[in-house]
């Protein structure tokens, strides 16, 4: 049986983030697009909030909440208020989903703990992308060589988010000899070793207010116990992580196209054109209508794939194919709401022209669209 009410749980999780996302991130979206940064407190008081670790189980320091749908609603208002500022508060929990799902008992009592902490926020981040590794990740060239009861670590990372910033990173590297996947595997760097350092600080179109850099490691030694999983283990058991974390940025492009759509429709309704408001008109009352056809389309595909998720059910399909419709949707939509706001649309000091450069993203990280037209059809075929 279907049903698409949200449980009282959920509407209260989703409360909860709407109002920070109102108090916190909305009022102070376009300064830190324009200064490329963020409060230094915004991770504690998201922390605190209750919005950041959530999801993470109880005994390191989460609330233990397992519903994705819960997940995804939490991010679609945050992104609602800030999508740069939301990928800011969340970026933590990149890192964290490969401690969750490769790490040892003292890995994950160790690091998932300290990035639980209110009190004291630590910054993690996740390194897999290089400069000839974006959506071939079988290129990976960043090497790990086995010396004695450490790893020596060399290569270089590009577009981290935190990068260079964090206090925990987990670098992917391929084990030296190896070739293609075989040999991925994924290493934990606590703190900033010698030989560890950040590159250049990316200057990017959209989502300014996160931090995106380079990672440079030269000889950096990782001790053997900082290992997450086997040796040459670190693919397979990405993929399906990677299969949880497309929904979530499929939920941060459903925030973005909401807040354009909602933007539209007052601007519509309000600002009179020929002697009526422009609502009135055909050409944008249609326009409107199908702002919002493709927002509930890419909303309903992002909760199917969130409760398959939940149900432990695959959804490698379902995923990739929220993700590509939210993310092309909510460009589409954003452009479309320039479009209804005309020149006013276009200008700096109103939120859409930046909400139209924030969205170009999501069709490029976390696999793009055309990698994710090519699991779907993948997928057809599977069977």
């Amino acid at each position: 049986m279907l049903g698409f009410d949200l449980t009282e749980e959920q509407r209260m999780i989703q409360k909860t983030a709407h109002d920070f996302a109102a108090k916190e991130l909305r009022p102070i979206a376009l300064e830190c697009d324009r200064d490329e940064t963020y409060p230094v407190d915004l991770i504690r008081k998201g922390h605190e909030a209750g919005l950041i670790s959530f999801h993470f189980p109880e005994e390191y320091g989460g609330a233990g909440v397992s519903d994705r749908v819960s997940w995804t609603l939490v991010r679609e208002e945050l992104a609602w208020g800030c999508p740069g500022l939301c990928i800011a508060m969340m970026a933590s929990n990149l890192a964290a989903v490969p401690i969750l799902h490769m790490g040892s008992q003292e890995q994950k009592a160790k690091y998932l703990t300290c990035l639980t902490d209110p009190q004291k926020p630590v910054l993690a981040a996740m390194a897999m992308t290089e400069p000839d590794a974006g959506s071939d990740v079988s290129s990976i060239r960043t090497t790990a060589r086995k010396q004695g009861g450490r790893y020596i670590l060399n290569g270089r990372k590009t577009f981290i988010t935190n990068g260079g910033i964090a206090d925990v990173t987990v670098v992917y590297c391929r084990m030296e000899g190896s070739k293609g996947l075989e040999g991925m595997t994924a290493f934990i760097i606590d703190g900033k070793p010698q030989g560890f350092s950040m590159g250049k600080k990316e200057e990017k179109m959209g989502i300014r207010a996160s931090h995106t850099s380079e990672l440079i490691l030269e000889d950096v030694e990782v001790p053997e116990a900082d290992r997450l999983g086997g040796e040459g283990e670190a693919f397979l058991l990405s993929m399906r992580m990677f299969d949880e974390s497309r929904i979530m940025v499929a939920s941060l492009a459903l925030g973005i196209a909401r807040a354009a759509l909602e933007i539209a429709v007052e601007y519509a309704g309000q600002r009179s054109q020929f002697g009526k408001s422009l609502n009135k008109f055909e050409g944008i009352s249609f326009k409107l209508s199908d702002m919002a056809m493709r927002l509930d389309a890419a909303r309903l595909l992002t909760w199917r794939a969130a409760w398959l998720a939940t149900q432990g059910k695959r959804m490698t399909k379902e995923s990739a194919m929220a993700k590509c419709y939210a993310a092309e949707a909510a460009h589409w939509i954003c452009d479309q709401a320039l479009q209804v706001l005309g020149g006013y649309g276009y200008m700096r000091e109103y939120l859409v022209e930046k909400l139209c450069r924030d969205s170009r993203i999501f069709r490029i990280f976390e696999g793009t669209s055309e990698i994710m037209r090519l699991i779907v059809s993948r997928e057809l075929y599977r069977n």
